[in-house]
């Protein structure tokens, strides 16, 4: 039975032996790191990488240390030189846990126990980041800020196969995080991308015409209020046991929109205009703020929600852009100590500028809208592939 236990669900067809419980120093050197005296000119601004935990954020590899130090700094403290490729970066104290695979020969302060890897595959190792992490915040201990020692980790247990198996699930995690981070770019271009446009496409502070605009269209924009071009309906305020755990309507709060899958329901029959229907611009003000357009049946929408309607002169995919694009501008005007909230005065009377052409409004809110559907397309792939891989760490590591 222990040894059953010690088989992942999912292998890699030709491999049967069960893995072997070993210790994490078996495999690793674990090495810390030492800083130079900082008041010392002749230490810094050298040619040797020395990494800080703060420079480790969510790449694979580190490249290159923001701070460099000579030979002679390198001399005068207690770090270690940690071999390319070979060394995985751990952070020990004040966050521990981040990692990243060194490609260049460096050292580090003393925030870290670098994994300097032996009879292993690096990357194999690599991708028990996540493991490696939860056993140290576990095993941390301190008075100022958590820390855990070198001693300490060399003693974490780990489950091992053959080498020739790390190869083949190293080698296949390596590609899913390939795959991973080319989407993560693709997503962040895009999102820099219509930054860019939402700053060119709108004018600038001062003037009345953007610097990109559709073939046709001359006109400056127009100022207007608000609240001369939509009106912001309250949602209903309910009392918790109105909220019921089934019935007729569903009751849309700010957190359906975001984190929240728990819905509640309300059998009331109520007014047209407290019901969302599909495609309504809504907008979330107590908490967390900005447009959203409802995809979905028929909902009635809570207290901290309106529902925006639109005179003729504003198109909804443009107003949407708008009040997405103001929404800082728009905070400016909160209250309130406990939940900070917009007021329905303060938003009906901020000052937006508008093109006069509603055809025009309708290019550019369809632009922006085919740009959100590209950006919100590579978000769920990335998020699907995120997935895929957490469920395969599962079932491929014992």
């Amino acid at each position: 039975m222990a040894e059953q236990a010690k088989v992942p669900s999912i292998r890699f067809a030709g491999f049967t032996d069960p893995w072997e419980q070993r210790k994490l120093v078996d495999i690793a050197e674990i090495v810390g790191g030492g800083t130079p005296d900082t008041n010392n000119s002749n230490y810094w601004d050298g040619d040797i990488d020395w990494y800080a935990p703060a420079e480790l954020g969510n790449n694979i590899y580190a490249e290159s240390s923001t701070r460099k130090i000579t030979q002679a700094g390198f001399d005068s403290c207690s770090t270690k030189m940690l071999p390319a490729d070979k060394t995985i970066l751990f952070t020990s104290r004040a966050g521990i846990g981040n990692t990243a695979i060194l490609r260049h020969s460096a050292c580090t302060n003393q925030g870290f126990q670098s994994l300097v890897i032996g009879d292993a595959d690096v990357y194999f190792v690599y991708s028990m980041s996540e493991r490696i992490k939860k056993w140290a915040e576990e095993k941390a201990s301190g008075s100022t800020f958590l820390e855990i020692s070198g001693r300490q980790l060399e003693t974490m247990p780990v489950n091992l196969p053959s080498l020739v198996e790390q190869q083949a699930i190293g080698s296949f995690f390596s590609h899913l995080d390939d795959l991973i981070t080319l989407h993560q770019r693709k997503y962040d271009k895009l999102v820099i991308f219509k930054k860019s446009m939402l700053e060119k496409m709108f004018p600038k502070d001062g003037e009345s015409v953007p610097e990109i605009r559709f073939a046709g269209f001359t006109d400056p924009w127009e100022q207007r209020k608000l609240g001369e071009v939509a009106h912001f309906i309250n949602g209903r305020a309910y009392s918790q046991n109105e909220l019921l755990f089934s019935g007729k309507y569903p009751v849309l709060r700010v957190g359906n929109f975001y984190t929240n899958d728990s819905w509640y329901y309300s059998d009331l029959e109520l007014e047209d205009k407290s019901y969302a229907y599909e495609g309504d611009l809504l907008y979330t003000w107590s908490a967390t703020f900005g447009p959203h357009i409802w995809h979905g049946n028929k909902v009635i929408y809570h207290y901290h929600i309106w529902k925006v309607q639109l005179e003729a002169a504003l198109e909804k995919l443009f107003a949407f852009q708008l009040l997405e694009r103001d929404k800082e501008r728009i905070l400016s005007d909160k209250n309130g100590s406990t939940m900070v909230h917009i007021t329905k005065t303060g938003i009906e009377n901020t000052s937006v500028l508008m093109p006069c052409s509603v055809e025009e409004q309708r290019r550019i809110g369809a632009f922006f809208d085919h740009l959100d559907s590209i950006i919100t397309l590579h978000q769920r792939k990335l998020e699907l592939l995120q997935n895929i891989k957490k469920s395969l760490l599962d079932k491929m590591f014992v």
